[in-house]
């Protein structure tokens, strides 16, 4: 069985156990809501609305209440300095379809019981002597490094320079001759 419903002007067919991203309603994680709007109900006898289907509501779980990505609207006007940059995140609401209901039927207002999920293992790692906010000891990590790091060569000396006036004779200031 299917259902279509109306939710913040937009129409979504729905079947059990369907999780939908609506626009924002209101409601705590792990409430049920009912949509009374609905249109169609299909099933063996489909039911047709002009335009709602009298007595016809659907149920759904609230899963999380989000906001959605981010949308950019850049605005530029060629050649004329102009430019307008905005952003925006709508907000949204997750939700998980249980039963699509008629005849004037009322909800199950308890939420169905999910399945537990098992915690995974912890693997067991090596646990020092020492507190969780005490450092560790800094000699152990200069050696280390020490270790890695090969020794500074010593710089050999240069011979003497010449001097000045021999010095700038040799030199050119980056002009060529021709």
């Amino acid at each position: 069985m299917f259902a279509v419903i109306k939710t913040g002007g937009k129409q979504y067919r729905v079947v059990a156990d369907d999780k939908l991203k609506i626009d924002k309603v209101v409601g705590e994680p792990g409430t049920i809501i009912e949509f009374g709007e609905v249109l169609v109900v299909g099933g063996e006898t489909p039911l047709l609305g002009s335009p709602l289907v009298a007595g016809a509501t659907v149920a759904a779980e609230v899963l999380d209440q989000a906001r959605g990505a981010k949308v950019i609207a850049f605005k530029k006007r060629r050649r004329k300095n102009s430019r307008r940059k905005r952003g925006h995140r709508q907000d949204y609401t997750l939700v998980r379809i249980t039963e699509i209901l008629t005849d004037g039927a009322k909800p199950n207002m308890t939420p169905p019981p999910r399945p537990e999920r098992k915690p995974k293992p912890v693997v067991d790692t090596e646990v020092s002597d020492t507190d969780e906010g005490e450092a560790k000891p800094a000699a152990k990590k200069t050696a280390k490094k020490a270790a890695k790091k090969p020794a500074a060569k010593k710089a050999a000396k240069k011979p003497a320079a010449k001097s000045p006036a021999k010095a700038k004779a040799g030199k050119s200031k980056g002009k060529t001759k021709k």
